[in-house]
């Protein structure tokens, strides 16, 4: 099965991702890594932040995923590729929880302004959608515990394999 987990910076996309492969005996693959290895994209001077080609990051990552099997695909640029998957996790997170999350982990003000409006007008849900369709797409809010996310994701899998 692959599986692509996606969602805002903050809403625990690595560690559920890291969890659940782990749980599975999946390989899991980091959008970022993803792009440092296979040099796709490059370094904003000004924001230092990786722009990365949407287009040439799916063609390579859809090459990626038409060779593995089993495989978890984690990063919030997922959401904006159209990818060959069989489930899509969308993770959500209240703004005011993603904030502190973001604010934890020293982000920038600005940066930390803009996933939190990302959040709040579901960019990554809505793009999620255009690409690969409702009935691929499983919504899922990350706020209390990374282990309840977990379990609904899991749930989700095993419906799914069904």
């Amino acid at each position: 099965m692959r599986i692509i987990i996606t969602g805002t910076p903050g809403t625990g996309k690595s560690l559920i991702a890291q969890a659940l492969g782990k749980r599975l005996k999946y390989r899991i693959v980091n959008d970022r890594e993803f792009c440092s290895k296979k040099k796709i994209g490059k370094k904003d001077p000004a924001t230092k932040e990786l722009i990365v080609p949407i287009r040439r990051f799916a063609e390579e990552m859809n090459r990626l995923l038409k060779r593995e099997k089993n495989i978890i695909a984690e990063g919030h640029l997922l959401c904006e590729a159209k990818l060959k998957a069989n489930l899509i996790f969308v993770l959500r997170t209240a703004p005011d929880i993603l904030e502190k999350r973001l604010s934890e982990r020293k982000y920038s003000e600005a940066k930390i302004q803009d996933n939190v409006m990302c959040e709040g007008i579901d960019y990554c849900k809505s793009h999620a959608l255009k690409n690969y369709g409702k009935e691929k797409i499983i919504d899922i809010i990350n706020e209390k515990s990374p282990k309840i996310a977990l379990g609904k994701i899991i749930k989700a899998v095993k419906q799914h394999n069904k």
